[in-house]
């Protein structure tokens, strides 16, 4: 199997819910320890590889967050159906009668969110938004069938979509839950697997940030153990070559999203400038995208310490936050390419030059 594709399949197909990333994590940690240097955690429970360089400094920080958006159980209910919580941020529409993997102590147990059939509903209900706090899951429990002692399943337990990697009928295409953000993950490993074989002027690190989707939690403490001095934080883009979206640059095809403006962070305009002037030289192609509502690791990351000047970039993606998104095979190329081509330039006086005044 093609290694990007083998890397991908494993790293989504992996159960990580927010809290709960151990699973995710011991997967990027088999594929980092056969190009890093030394493989560390913080006490949250992040991934950090670090692939000397030269010199101690620069520190060059290539982050990704390896949890995904899922939910916890919060109840039991006596007719054994399960409450639930939301870990990130969930559309109603998308839960609704999907399957779910419910982690428990004795592996995972298939269930469904309960649906309501049609027929039932008074058109006024058709047209609502179902709260997450009204629905509940279904494995098949029953009158006298105890879920808790029959399949182990506990309050506390998290509970993810149950999606496996599917390469489409275009064979460029893949689709799988998780590749917010573990596509990001995917790329920071091969990232770091390119410089095997190429000299490089500064300190790598890669890291799997824990519990982004729940308050951007393992970022700040990744930061605080790496001290970098740049940040370059890999996350998916939102593609929106979709119907109702015309016009947008953000889609297949179209080269890695880089983020001119995010809802907790404005990048720094210096590296941004040199990622479009690296992409331009090299004839990778890009888009400039921002996101008005939400925030990633860099909101934390860049307000470490003095200041990290940081920036975003990720393959435009298809429906993040759901149980099935979609992602084109060049657009992901193409995102390694540019990170790896920026990161030979960032020497000393690179680095010192992007918050010189």
């Amino acid at each position: 199997m093609d290694y990007s594709v083998e890397l991908l399949k494993n790293l989504t197909n992996a159960n990580g819910a927010p809290g709960h990333e151990d699973e995710a994590t011991k997967v990027m940690a088999s594929y980092l320890k056969d190009v890093v240097d030394e493989i560390k955690y913080d006490k949250l429970g992040s991934i950090i590889g670090i692939k000397n360089g030269p010199a101690d400094s620069p520190r060059i920080l290539i982050d990704s967050h390896i949890d995904e958006i899922g939910f916890m159980v919060k109840e039991i209910t006596k007719e054994g159906f399960i409450k639930f919580l939301p870990m990130g941020g969930w559309w109603g529409h998308v839960a609704l009668g999907q399957r779910m993997r419910v982690m428990t102590k004795k592996g995972p147990v298939l269930g469904v969110i309960g649906s309501t059939p049609p027929h039932l509903l008074k058109v006024e209900e058709r047209k609502k938004v179902m709260d997450i706090g009204d629905m509940f899951i279904d494995v098949g429990g029953m009158e006298k069938y105890d879920i808790a002692k029959k399949l182990g399943v506990e309050v506390g337990d998290s509970i993810v979509p149950d999606s496996e990697f599917t390469v489409m009928g275009n064979k460029n295409v893949y689709m799988a839950k998780a590749f917010d953000n573990r596509s990001a993950s995917a790329i920071v490993i091969e990232v770091l697997k390119k410089f095997k074989n190429i000299k490089h002027k500064n300190t790598l690190i890669g890291s799997g940030a824990v519990m982004e989707e729940v308050g951007l939690r393992g970022a700040a403490t990744v930061a605080h153990v790496t001290n970098p001095d740049v940040a370059i934080v890999v996350d998916v883009g939102i593609a929106l070559d979709i119907p109702g979206y015309d016009g947008r640059a953000e889609k297949f095809g179209g080269g890695p999203s880089v983020l001119i403006y995010e809802g907790g962070m404005i990048p720094n305009t210096k590296l941004r400038k040199l990622f479009m002037k690296t992409a331009q030289e090299k004839k990778i192609p890009f888009n400039l995208s921002y996101m008005e509502r939400g925030s990633g690791d860099g909101s934390r990351i860049h307000l470490t310490r003095s200041g990290v000047p940081a920036i975003y970039i990720g393959p435009p993606t298809r429906y993040i936050h759901s149980h099935n998104s979609m992602m084109y095979r060049k657009d992901y190329d193409d995102t390694i390419k540019l990170i790896v081509e920026v990161v030979k330039k960032l020497d000393k006086k690179t680095v010192e030059s992007l918050t010189a005044r």
